[in-house]
């Protein structure tokens, strides 16, 4: 038997297993209940799953794949630990968020799922938007339709009507997953309000919406709560996977309310951000606000309850650890990992010696009100600027991109003395993570913690292992904390100067 099995069977733990799904890879991550330790986590397929993309704009995704290998990462997982999976305790499930699975009275899937970087639904979201009114549907759904579950079936319904009368239930990413486990399908309102399907203030499915579509609500699976056990392994789903028939299934949330929560933000004033592909910051207030610019996403929390309101006040930053990804890939030498990279940039003075870089190079972004301005480089000084100045300037472009949205969700009542956030390559960089601590004022606490890991922490809610979300994550472990830097005026002065720049370009006169 595997020697990391053998002693904790010594231990009679319980085990819980978390699942991240996202649109590259799917990871699976075993977590020990009693210490709240990580005991593995493993990821399928070994490189990026495919986006197919018939059309400019589209996005789409084979929910079967997603299946496949949420099958060959248990088995690995289980191979590599040596579990025995009659000792798995309950599952977790997270998501890539505003994803639309279709599937017919039997089950069966009736079309490639379109995923959350699918642009095709966003004219039809505007105008639904103006039909209903901006004010009354921000009141109820805390956002426009936009470009979200209910605007991308609005689009079958209208450009595949023979599919669109074949569904009998539209599923969401995880809800997808978690009838394939289960057999059962059903939703909750954090994933319904991710889609614009859920009215806060009439605490119901969103008719405005729905009837504004001309959708019949019968088209949504019933609603469970996010933390209860919403169904257990069938013998079929067991066979394939390797599990043990009969673990239930008894947590699900989009990515981002997830991270959220591995992070521990979970309360109002609580804020947490990670820094990926793009970046996004994550509040925690208790009243249903939302942004009348539309710059910001407001979503039921993980633990969002009618009477204890929990909003999670999104800001999502495009053009983020992209523009790092291409500094290392187009400007850096073949030793220059991230790493040495930050090192690199730790060197040059606050401020880059007046190089400005602006990082909006990954598509339209919503806190500039949807402008798609591009990545600019500003005031490069031939004889002055190295390589570590371009570092430098990326990281703190990237940083004041940060500053900026988060001044969005200030003016909204949040509060950004403590930012939790995941271990990085933004954040494992001190020129990134002081920039940030400096110009808000924040102490940034980088906590060691995968989606996956969050995802099997909740799970243990629902079956009394964890009396409650805080004890589950209780155990976090805070590696690395960012304080303010006495040289404040440094950084003021080049993110003024950035934010000139920014003005410029985003009127146009650059």
């Amino acid at each position: 038997m595997n020697f990391l099995y053998t002693t904790l069977a010594k231990l009679k733990l319980r085990m819980l297993i978390g699942y991240d799904i996202g649109s590259s890879s799917i990871k699976a991550a075993l977590v020990n209940s009693a210490s709240g330790a990580t005991v593995a986590v493993v990821y399928s397929p070994e490189t990026e799953m495919d986006i197919l993309a018939a059309k400019p704009g589209w996005a789409e995704q084979d929910p079967e794949v997603w299946w496949e290998n949420i099958c060959l990462a248990t088995r690995k997982l289980l191979a590599q630990t040596g579990v025995n999976p009659a000792d798995i305790k309950a599952i977790g499930i997270s998501y890539q968020m505003h994803g639309l699975v279709t599937v017919d009275k039997f089950g069966e899937v009736l079309r490639p799922a379109i995923i959350w970087c699918d642009s095709r639904a966003v004219e039809i979201g505007e105008a639904a938007f103006d039909r209903i009114g901006h004010e009354k549907c921000a009141a109820h759904h805390l956002n426009s339709p936009g470009n979200f579950t209910a605007s991308k079936l609005k689009w079958i319904k209208d450009n595949e009507p023979g599919i669109y009368n074949k569904i009998d239930k539209i599923m969401l990413p995880g809800d997808y997953i978690a009838m394939r486990l289960t057999g059962e399908i059903c939703t909750t309102v954090s994933g319904l309000s991710e889609g614009i399907l859920w009215d806060f203030k009439a605490k119901k499915i969103a008719h405005l919406v729905l009837d504004n579509y001309e959708i019949d609500a019968a088209l949504i699976p019933a609603i469970a709560p996010t933390l209860s056990i919403q169904g257990k392994v069938t013998n079929k789903a067991a066979e394939a996977t390797g599990l043990h028939a009969g673990i239930p299934v008894t947590y699900r949330a989009g990515d981002q309310p997830n991270n959220a929560l591995s992070l521990n933000v979970l309360q109002p004033g609580e804020v947490g951000a990670t820094g990926g592909t793009s970046g996004v910051v994550y509040g925690i207030v208790d009243t249903l606000v939302y942004d009348k610019q539309m710059r910001v996403n407001s979503f039921a929390h993980v633990n969002h309850r009618a009477d204890a309101p929990r909003i999670g006040v999104l800001l999502c930053i495009n053009g983020a650890g992209i523009l790092y990804r291409w500094m290392r890939q187009q400007v850096g030498t073949s030793d220059h990992t991230f790493s040495e990279m930050s090192r690199m940039a730790d060197e040059v003075a606050i401020g880059a010696e007046g190089l400005r870089i602006l990082p909006f190079g990954n598509g339209a972004e919503r806190m500039l009100g949807n402008q798609n301005i591009g990545a600019h480089i500003h005031n490069l000084q031939l004889n002055t600027h190295t390589r570590a100045h371009l570092y430098r300037a990326a990281l703190e472009g990237i940083g004041f991109s940060f500053v900026y949205g988060m001044s969005i969700l200030q003016e909204m009542g949040l509060n950004m003395n403590v930012i939790r956030v995941g271990n990085d390559n933004l954040f494992q960089s001190k020129a990134f993570g002081k920039t940030i601590a400096t110009l808000t004022d924040s102490q940034i606490q980088v906590v060691e913690t995968t989606g996956a890991v969050g995802a099997a922490k909740a799970a243990g809610v629902a079956v009394r292992i964890y009396h409650s979300l805080e004890e589950a994550m209780q155990n976090i472990k805070v590696i690395l904390t960012y304080f303010p830097d006495r040289e404040k005026e440094k950084y003021e002065g080049a993110y003024e100067d950035w934010k000139g720049y920014l003005g410029l370009v985003c009127s146009g006169l650059v």
